[in-house]
């Protein structure tokens, strides 16, 4: 078949704008790459701060269809309630909770010290246990030659040694004072945003909607829509089955008579916000800080962890989440172990969320799938 010469400028001009779109796409997605990556951590805390919103006013929701208030009050009450329930646990079991979290932390780099010394004893190697000891070992080996700012024991340190560790101190406390309000710092930014997207949802809500094409904005709003729904299911679903494993391993544990029960099944709570890593790292403390008291207790602790997690993975989740999120659990623990590393502990906590996002995206556009053409007849 060949091209008459009228079409020929016609068709390299469709080609040139072809290379043309198809180039400045590529361009545009490596940039939103790169600000991605760049931008990680900021991103994931406005996320976490989304998140926030979407459980404030789904509790908001759910109360409206007990009570008939206006949405600003409904989230007032839910603020306030869960505000008096947080300040009466802390004054309730403050004092427990860090008596419990300091035995606790005795208790775990005791036995990562037992399990140590027993894997030496195999001979098997645990340099990955040492956490910087090496350092001052190295420095009293035989024939090492002493630094100018090394003071004989017995005398007065040199200007050198107390500059040095007055130096060391102001940094460890700077970086300490840097971390505190770094992590005060994103805790109040997570509440604000959750606060003002809960506070006028439509605003944002419609604002999203206003930066995507008119032709397909009808798309856009069942997409939103779609995710915002699935997201809230998931979150009650998640508060109740951080709960329910939180209180039975509390209940548990302290009926076996592991020290730290308190405090141990308040992690053990807060994991399962995690899927399949959190519970895996909760076993782990809770079998560690079991140890102390015995085989017995330690066994009886493991037998608690393997049961409350088969409640959480066979009996909650299922009857909560209602198929909301029907993720297969390999593919999920991959995303996990992908943003992980990728993102850190943000990517880790988030996985699950992230993957429900584009999985409804996905699923939408499988169901709107433009139709085959009709053969002609």
């Amino acid at each position: 078949m060949t091209i008459s010469r009228d079409e020929r400028p016609r068709t390299r001009s469709d080609l040139a704008w072809a290379i043309s779109v198809g180039g400045i796409s590529v361009v545009l997605v490596t940039a939103l790459l790169a600000f991605t990556w760049y931008f990680a951590a900021t991103l994931l805390l406005i996320f976490t701060g989304m998140l926030l919103g979407v459980g404030l006013n789904a509790l908001t929701n759910a109360l409206g269809r007990r009570v008939h208030l206006p949405h600003t009050m409904r989230l007032a009450i839910v603020c306030i309630a869960l505000a008096l329930m947080l300040a009466g646990v802390a004054y309730l079991g403050g004092a427990t909770i860090a008596e419990q979290a300091s035995l606790l932390s005795k208790t775990i780099r005791s036995q990562i010290t037992n399990v140590k010394s027993f894997l030496d004893n195999h001979g098997i190697d645990t340099s990955f246990f040492d956490f910087g000891n090496a350092a001052p070992a190295a420095s009293t080996d035989a024939g090492s030659t002493p630094t100018p700012n090394t003071a004989p024991r017995g005398n007065l340190p040199g200007a050198g040694a107390l500059a040095s560790s007055g130096g060391a101190i102001m940094s460890q406390t700077f970086k300490l004072l840097l971390g505190t309000i770094s992590a005060v710092g994103n805790i109040f930014i997570v509440l604000f945003l959750g606060l003002a997207f809960a506070a006028q949802p439509s605003v944002y809500h419609d604002g999203l909607l206003f930066l995507v094409p008119a032709r397909h904005r009808t798309r856009a709003t069942l997409i939103v829509d779609r995710i915002s729904e699935t997201l809230e299911r998931w979150l009650i679903a998640q508060i109740i089955v951080m709960l329910a494993v939180g209180v039975v391993t509390w209940i548990g544990l302290a009926i076996i008579g592991i020290p730290g029960s308190f405090i141990l099944g308040i992690q053990a709570g807060l994991l399962a916000f995690i899927p399949t890593v959190g519970a895996i790292i909760a076993g782990v403390v809770v079998v560690l800080a079991s140890l102390a008291s015995g085989w017995i207790p330690a066994l009886s602790a493991l037998i608690l962890f393997l049961g409350v997690h088969a409640m959480e993975s066979y009996v909650l989740t299922p009857l909560l989440q209602r198929q909301a999120l029907d993720i297969p659990p390999a593919t999920l623990f991959a995303f996990q172990i992908l943003l992980g590393v990728v993102f850190g502990i943000w990517g880790l906590a988030l996985a699950l969320p992230l993957v429900a996002i584009a999985k409804v995206m996905i699923d939408h556009f499988k169901t709107y799938e433009a139709p085959p053409l009709a053969e002609a007849a």
